[in-house]
């Protein structure tokens, strides 16, 4: 502590130069920690993701819905445990522009809904009056403020699914609420499958995905092959794959992201080595004669050594806080399309590591020159 003051003064003697080395490091490692805790953030996320829920969609992309039918069969599969479907159509609200894809679920108290409880919660009251009133529907919070709906309201949508009558008009009760932790909720309502299916015109008795919860986690890939042998070669065969795997299969969708902020990330840790490099061995230059007279007066070449690595590491880890703080801060507007998405403290704590890094890196050879300094040639000039 007794070279604290040292330090300090060390630190600021060029306050220009400091305070642009600090907004380096702050931004560098703002970037960081949106990036980095992007791709831990996601990587904790497809790992916390359940494994044992399972989708059976239709073998072929954009083929004929499944049969409504199979229900029976896929809860005879053994390690099948509970077993629900979805299926729905997109209408528009008012404008053409305005769309509003209506989900319509299995009512009951083992229906869609209830089975991702860390994602959707609803009330048992709400599920009752879907249940009880078929031209109901599930409106969340960020759909009824958007167009102002609110419980007891009748909401007329327009499709181009048509009803048994032709006519493209329909129109739904609200009757309760629903809330979801995941991006994309004012963009949809919960509707009642046993409405939907007998008021449409077309794929009567059928659905557009079955949900399969396995009975044992960790046999919910053979689950998954089961289902697919079993309907293989019939008129509705499937293709099932977990939750879990439908994340990492749309995250590999997107390009390898890993790689992508590896590589975004290494550039910037290199850019910033290089430049602090730099202005510390400046730094060192213009103060060729104060190291001298700091030696003059009994210091060490092992403590010079150590007061320009201590400012380094001071500045450096000063900087990184307020860049991983900032992060912090912006990190929900840059995850909000990732549901529970939220900054890993395992980033800041690499961050503060990273910081450590790279003033020790940085100020080495700086530190190494300072410390192997003659008296006699830096008072001399030379």
């Amino acid at each position: 502590m007794k070279y604290l003051f040292l330090i300090w003064s060390g630190i600021w003697r060029k306050p220009g130069r400091t305070i642009l080395i600090s907004l380096q490091i702050s931004v560098a490692f703002a970037l960081f920690g949106v990036l980095q805790g992007m791709k831990t953030g996601v990587d904790e996320a497809i790992a916390k993701t359940r494994a044992d829920l399972l989708f059976v969609v239709p073998s072929a992309f954009g083929g004929a819905p499944l049969p409504l039918g199979s229900i029976d069969r896929l809860r005879s599969i053994p390690g099948v445990g509970t077993v629900t479907f979805a299926d729905g159509f997109l209408g528009t609200y008012q404008k053409p522009t305005e769309s509003v894809y209506v989900l319509a679920i299995e009512s009951d108290n083992a229906s869609w809904l209830t089975l991702v409880p860390e994602i959707f919660k609803v009330l048992p009251a709400d599920l009752e009056a879907l249940q009880r009133i078929r031209t109901g529907v599930l409106i969340s919070a960020d759909i009824g403020k958007k167009y102002g709906w609110h419980i007891g309201d009748r909401i007329p949508l327009a499709s181009t699914t048509l009803q048994s009558n032709g006519s493209g008009d329909w129109v739904f009760d609200v009757v309760g609420t629903f809330t979801a932790h995941e991006p994309g909720s004012d963009g949809y309502i919960v509707a009642n499958y046993a409405y939907f299916d007998e008021a449409r015109r077309l794929y009567k008795g059928t659905v557009r995905n079955f949900y399969v919860v396995a009975s044992d986690p960790k046999q919910a890939a053979a689950v998954a092959e089961t289902i697919d042998r079993t309907f293989a070669n019939s008129s509705g065969e499937t293709k099932t794959a977990s939750l879990r795997e439908n994340a990492q299969q749309q995250m590999q969708s997107i390009g390898n992201l890993s790689f992508a902020i590896r590589s975004i990330v290494s550039a910037v840790l290199v850019t910033l080595l290089f430049s602090n490099t730099t202005m510390m061995m400046q730094s060192i230059r213009e103060r060729t004669p104060e190291l001298a007279i700091l030696k003059t007066l009994g210091f060490t070449n092992r403590a010079v050594f150590c007061l320009v690595l201590a400012e380094a590491i001071i500045v450096c880890i000063v900087a990184a806080v307020i860049g991983l703080a900032l992060a912090t801060i912006v990190f929900p507007y840059a995850g909000k399309y990732v549901p529970g998405l939220s900054m890993p403290w395992v980033v800041v704590e690499i961050g503060l590591l990273a910081a450590v890094g790279v003033a020790l890196v940085s100020a080495a050879v700086p530190a190494i020159r300072a410390a192997r300094l003659e008296i006699v040639d830096a008072l001399a000039g030379r």
